[in-house]
């Protein structure tokens, strides 16, 4: 830790640091389920120094125990405004459980990665805690946790349609998405002497109120209703229509103020904010962070999350991909928010200062990583467009997708004297690559991008998520088609054998995401396999709230259509989708024979299961030359022991 850095250089989290600061009392007090990183990848760190920039004190209560006698939530006693509740970076159920509903053995934003810090549900029972002991101190929720819990939503760890947070809660408040701007409209609201109770009006929060309540009006919002939350529990069918409704306003320029009956109450969600201009952004990264975890940790080890972020830096928020089964979008909406040049470039010097700072970077990216400074051409259509993505089925000609302001900005870090290599560990949108399908693009800034992605900032193995082989799953998916990735690959390979660079491209998969069938599975394994690789990067779909992937696996219903369709929800059909992966264990060959066989692709069998000569014989990569050819390789491992077995049975005679 910098000498330079004082304790009171972060929010105080006791009252020994409240007073290191000369306070006597706090206007906020903010509980978090994260340990406290003040660096501005955290939510909880960005939400506290927002506060503390609006002139508020502030302090923050990381983690708070709620097994004992609960000391932790009335020692910095009662604050003057609101209580602020997150459950931190991550939705709980999220960070504590697997997809198959299994306990996980670390909690990434947890010292030394120890798990039973953070309570399931973590946002809803600090909030009961503190309405039980301050019953009169307003309690305000945010983060993705709440954020995407705010209307009727399914909850698959406890396989039920739930209500709002803010009705399981008891919450006063819900701000819901990238939160600097209703926070500040807040804040200054109440600076002002307007009541909490008054404050019904402010863009991109929630609240409830009896239904017998009148509704207080904005002249320029119009209002959308949608089935009651009883209705939902009642019928699934009503529960995946409303969803169409709730993703389209959420990614609107301009969108509705939705409404929904909870019983005697009317849910009230308030339209979104405008996306964060380029001042607006730069203003919260430019907060004064130490960047660090708490002293307090110091002797509890390392913080897992913040080790693989410490030495990366976020250029942009936001997602225009709007795949199906990603809560981004969701939460940080489609639109992109990019910080400026010099904004990014002070972070990267303040980084490069840092003493252990060795030299590399291990991201310059954000939620995918080749969409900095990517926005509509005529903001206009963009105004009136209620598509969940930008680019599906077929890239909007609306979007300028030049990635010509990314290349200058991963050349301007890597020109600061203190720089020796910057990586991109973000994920990349590959099809966005692809000139067949980016039709938009100039197809030599494409190139140049990729050149110098692959030559300079790919270390060792690069990334991508084609996702799926299956057209149907794919469109489901909100994805390309598959072929896509074979063009991105012969790029790939051309430029990799061109530069001698000997690097990996590793895919990501998904299993039982819903319309994947167990066929889909075994052509997913035979195709990669044909294609030379053996799956690493592999997971099951996991149903999170807010995401058209979830109402389906959920309903049965696609919510835009309101046709039926199949989702694998057992967890033998779960683990069969899964065990395609990993066609090349032995283990599996038998069952993945008699599975094939009782479906008639007694064709793949020849493709998935090699024969013994095959077993022997080095492993050939596939790659395309300069000519456009499909040729193979024995890596030179490979080589090598085959030649060492030769010499040795030669010195053997």
């Amino acid at each position: 830790m910098s000498q330079d850095y004082r304790l009171s250089s972060w929010l105080p989290t006791t009252n020994k640091e409240v007073k290191i600061r000369g306070w006597e009392e706090l206007d906020v007090i903010l509980f978090s389920g994260d340990a406290y990183v003040d660096h501005p990848s955290f939510g909880p760190a960005v939400i506290g120094r927002i506060i503390e920039s609006c002139g508020l004190r502030i302090a923050i209560v990381p983690q708070p125990n709620v097994n004992d006698n609960l000391q932790d939530f009335v020692k910095l006693g009662k604050p003057n405004l609101f209580f602020a509740v997150t459950s931190g970076t991550m939705d709980s159920m999220v960070s504590n459980y697997t997809a198959s509903k299994k306990k996980r053995d670390k909690d990434a934003y947890t010292p030394n990665g120890d798990k039973g810090f953070r309570p399931d549900y973590a946002t809803t029972v600090y909030t009961k805690i503190l309405k039980e002991k301050f019953p009169d101190v307003p309690v305000v929720i945010g983060g993705i946790e709440a954020s995407l819990r705010r209307v009727t939503h399914y909850d698959y760890w406890s396989d039920q349609l739930m209500p709002n947070i803010l009705t399981t809660s008891g919450a006063d408040m819900l701000i819901y998405g990238m939160g600097e701007q209703p926070l500040r409209e807040l804040i200054a609201l109440l600076k002002k002497g307007v009541p909490f109770s008054s404050l019904r009006t402010i863009k991109q929060t929630a609240y409830l109120q009896s239904k017998e309540d009148k509704l207080q009006k904005n002249k320029n919002w119009e209002d959308v209703e949608i089935a009651s939350h009883t209705k939902c529990l009642n019928d699934k069918k009503t529960f995946a229509g409303n969803f169409k409704v709730i993703e389209q306003e959420s990614n609107k320029t301009f969108g509705r103020r939705i409404l929904q009956e909870v019983e005697n109450d009317l849910l009230v969600i308030n339209p979104p904010f405008p996306t964060m201009t380029e001042e607006e952004i730069d203003a919260s990264f430019d907060l004064p962070y130490t960047r660090l975890p708490h002293p307090k940790y110091n002797k509890r080890g390392p913080i897992p999350a913040f080790e693989m972020i410490k030495f990366s830096i976020n250029i942009h928020r936001g997602c225009f991909g709007g795949c199906s089964f990603c809560t981004i979008s969701a939460h940080q909406g489609k639109f992109i928010a990019s910080r400026s040049k010099e904004s990014i470039l002070k972070e990267v010097d303040t980084v490069a200062n840092m003493p252990d700072f060795k030299g590399y970077f291990s991201d310059i990216g954000g939620p995918s990583a080749n969409m900095y400074q990517m926005k509509g051409k005529v903001q206009e259509i963009c105004d009136k467009c209620v598509a969940p993505s930008c680019i599906n089925p077929v890239i909007c000609s609306n979007l300028d997708t030049s990635h010509k302001p990314l290349t200058e900005i991963y050349q301007a870090v890597d020109r600061h004297p203190k720089v020796k290599k910057s990586f991109i560990g973000s994920g990349i949108r590959y099809d966005m690559l692809v000139p067949e399908f980016n039709k938009n693009a100039d197809p030599k800034e494409l190139e140049e991008y990729t050149e110098e992605v692959i030559t300079h900032h790919v270390s060792g193995r690069l990334k991508v998520a084609p996702e799926h082989t299956s057209d149907p799953v794919l469109k489901l998916m909100r994805k390309p088609s598959f072929s896509n990735f074979h063009q991105f690959k012969n790029i790939f390979d051309k430029i990799n054998i061109r530069k001698k660079l000997n690097l990996q491209l590793i895919p990501y998969f998904i299993s039982s995401h819903p319309a994947s069938e167990l066929e889909d599975m075994a052509n997913l394994a035979a195709e990669t396999k044909d294609m030379g690789f053996k799956l690493e990067q592999v997971q099951g779909f996991t149903p999170t709230p807010m995401t058209v992937a979830t109402v389906i696996y959920y309903s049965g219903y696609h919510p835009y259509t309101l046709k039926e369709m199949k989702t694998p929800k057992s967890k033998k059909d779960k683990e069969d989708q899964h065990r395609f992966f990993f066609w090349y264990k032995k283990e599996n060959q038998p069952w993945i024979k008699k599975v094939l066989k009782s479906v008639g692709r007694e064709d793949l069998i020849e493709r998935l299961i090699p024969k013994e000569e095959e077993v022997r014989r080095p492993k050939r990569q596939k790659f395309t030359d300069k000519k456009g050819k499909q040729k193979e390789f024995v890596s030179v491992l490979k080589k090598e022991k085959t030649s060492f077995k030769k010499r040795g049975k030669r010195n053997k005679r």
